[in-house]
């Protein structure tokens, strides 16, 4: 029960439709490329870019308004094939989580989709794979870092992480 009233709570805060699973994703990384820009995700302030072992596959940003238990905001891919820039701020619909540990600690990645595209982009088999590999080896240029990618969830699990990390704005 405390997970549906704080998902309601939360997208009644936003002005946004309770029958939706939507999110409002900051686009820190653009998809193809191998560069990770560093923002302020609290005040959204750009900080600086790093280049990184392997191309972005989806774009790659945080949500608003989240802390997870790492301290940042919520991570999320992005599964689209549209060119999305840095910087920019969309309206998605959350598929699933995916299961990342950094270091041994939790920083799990939320996937989601563009609402214009919630009826043609869907998790399968290719994109997991995508997300496996990538994760798995965009920081091998630092070395003794390890990141390993654990199980895939659906919307619900999805939904159920992000209530416990939306912030308290009161």
């Amino acid at each position: 029960m405390y997970y549906l009233i704080a998902c309601l709570q939360w997208k009644a805060g936003l002005g946004l439709e309770m029958s939706d699973d939507i999110i409002r994703v900051f686009i820190q990384n653009e998809a193809g490329k191998n560069f990770k820009n560093y923002y302020d995700e609290k005040n959204l302030k750009y900080i600086k870019t790093a280049e990184v072992s392997r191309n972005y596959p989806f774009p790659y940003g945080f949500l608003l308004n989240t802390t997870s238990s790492d301290g940042d905001n919520v991570d999320c891919f992005i599964i689209t094939n549209k060119d999305l820039k840095r910087a920019r701020i969309v309206d998605c619909i959350v598929i699933g989580i995916m299961e990342q540990h950094d270091n041994n600690k939790e920083d799990h990645n939320i996937l989601a989709v563009l609402q214009e595209e919630r009826d043609t982009m869907t998790m399968d088999d290719t994109v997991e794979e995508k997300l496996r590999d990538f994760v798995s080896h965009v920081f091998d240029h630092i070395r003794g870092k390890r990141v390993k990618v654990g199980n895939f969830f659906g919307n619900m699990e999805a939904m159920k992480y992000i209530s416990h990390c939306i912030d308290d704005h009161e």
